[in-house]
């Protein structure tokens, strides 16, 4: 019987234990006003999408996946709030940017300059960007193609660990998706030896 004892121990050992943590990761989202980031981020945490007011400040959610914890820091993106954004970027693993793939001219041009300032930002230039061409449910809505040549990435990120994906509301698979390929950047990023 000393075997099955010994297997009973073991057993017991390996099997109780609360599960191994999760790592966490902070984050930073960007966007301006209307591009989606509170609806996407509360489906993400499967809250209520009925009460969803325009971000103001900033909130935090930690939004929960299978093989890490994102602890998503959303700042507003009205005009008057933008140009705070980089007093909140201190700290951040990575970086989420969502726009409207169907807004005006206009915005899209004040979004590509946002996305470009964050870029070339020296607490977030060396970090991994998920870019999420969001409202392609829409009729306007511009291609991910249209939308990477309008918004000149290649040649401005080029070198760095970026990802745009088109995603929408009604298609939540594909934004965990897009956010799982995001956490795989990170955890890469982690194996890294740190560049001084």
């Amino acid at each position: 019987g000393s075997a099955r004892r010994k297997w009973k121990c073991f057993k017991a050992l390996c099997c109780k234990g609360p599960p191994p943590p999760r790592p966490e990761y902070d984050l930073v989202c960007i966007g301006l006003t209307g591009s989606g980031k509170t609806s996407l981020l509360s489906q993400l945490c499967s809250e209520s999408q009925e009460n969803i007011v325009s971000t103001t400040g900033f909130s935090i959610k930690a939004v929960p996946f299978q093989n890490a914890v994102l602890n998503v820091k959303e700042l507003g993106g009205a005009d008057t709030i933008r140009k705070y954004w980089s007093r909140y970027y201190q700290g951040s693993q990575g970086v989420i940017f969502v726009l409207d793939s169907a807004s005006s001219e206009d915005d899209l041009e004040t979004a590509r300059n946002e996305l470009h300032s964050a870029l070339q930002h020296p607490q977030l230039c060396t970090l991994p960007f998920l870019i999420l061409a969001n409202h392609q449910d829409k009729p306007a809505a511009r291609s991910v193609q249209e939308i990477k040549k309008y918004f000149e990435l290649e040649p401005l990120a080029r070198g760095k660990r970026w990802i745009l994906k088109p995603c929408s509301l009604d298609d939540m698979d594909a934004v965990k998706d897009s956010f799982t390929l995001l956490i795989h950047l990170l955890e890469e990023r982690e194996l890294e030896p740190s560049r001084m």
